[in-house]
């Protein structure tokens, strides 16, 4: 078989996608805790990239790799890449948010239940030798209405899952108002969500109009005290507005898989501050950014990616 040229994987990928990519006649330079400088270095002879967060594929890394004919993106969020450029310069971007939806999916549902059932709190009591009963009494998601922001592949999933709760579900997408089927309630706007929701979890990609899509004015607009979910993007939702939010009961609870600045050291101190803060309340259960990070979407992911990128 031809030599097709060289593919840096500059993310966690499984075996199924290097070897796959070998047998099909392409070298891959394996480097997944890359760095933004050395990118520059190894890219340039390369035909293909396959990323996740780590590098930023913007034009002047593009333009560091003349040869560059692909780029694939382990999970969603195409952020990490500026699409236009890429296109201008013939480049074909990939992403393969089929590979982690289900993931995410699962995630979301385990968080809410870890929060509304109190499993968390009580687990940590428990550890420090208390026994508490009647305050941990929990409720039930049977029964209340869901509302999921952006109905793409991990909101769709999200809604499976809470089919089998018999919770009533209202779905808004801005851009795929149609992929919303019969079952879940479609929304042409924010409006039902804001006035009947309990429960509202984003699943939205980010954009210029998603930053702090979730902020203060949005929970002004809520009308009664609810739980939040993001497992989306950290900077889709202002976390000083979660804070304040919780500390005044406009926000009944809220869980948290993203950050606006991560991992932790890199956070600034006033959001590090919030943050801390945040993780010592019952009323909050947060974990590092690992809602689509399973063994399951890895293969997944990568199994799509092969697909995409052989067609």
């Amino acid at each position: 078989m031809p030599e097709k040229g060289k593919v840096l994987i500059a993310a966690p990928v499984h075996a199924v996608l290097t070897e796959g990519l070998t047998a099909r006649g392409y070298s891959c330079v394996m480097n997944e805790n890359i760095s933004q400088e050395i990118a520059y270095e190894l890219i340039a002879d390369c035909v293909g990239v396959i990323t996740s967060t780590r590098l930023q594929l913007d034009g002047s890394l593009l333009d560091a790799a003349p040869m560059l004919k692909w780029i694939g993106r382990m999970g969603s969020g195409m952020e990490v890449v500026d699409v236009e450029y890429a296109a201008r310069k013939g480049i074909v971007c990939f992403s393969s948010p089929e590979g982690n939806s289900n993931a995410v999916g699962e995630h979301a549902l385990g968080m809410l239940l870890a929060l509304v059932r109190r499993i968390t709190r009580s687990n940590n009591e428990i550890g420090q030798g208390i026994w508490l009963r009647e305050e941990n009494r929990g409720t039930e998601i049977e029964g209340k209405t869901i509302g999921i922001i952006g109905y793409g592949h991990a909101g769709r999933s999200f809604a499976k899952k809470l089919l089998g709760f018999d919770a009533r579900i209202l779905a808004y997408d801005k851009y795929r108002p149609e992929a919303i089927p019969p079952g879940i309630t479609k929304c042409a706007d924010l409006n039902p969500i804001l006035e009947q929701a309990d429960i509202v979890s984003f699943h939205v990609p980010l954009a210029k109009d998603t930053w702090h899509y979730f902020n203060k004015e949005f929970i002004m607009k809520m009308r009664k005290p609810f739980i939040l979910i993001n497992t989306s993007r950290g900077t889709v939702v202002d976390t000083a507005a979660v804070y304040h939010g919780i500390k005044n009961g406009k926000i009944a609870g809220a869980c948290l898989d993203v950050f606006e600045q991560e991992p932790l050291v890199k956070m600034n101190a006033a959001l590090r501050s919030m943050v801390n803060e945040l993780a010592l309340s019952p009323q909050v259960v947060m974990t590092p950014h690992i809602a689509g990070y399973t063994y399951e979407a890895l293969f997944k992911m990568s199994s799509v990616l092969l697909e995409k990128i052989m067609q």
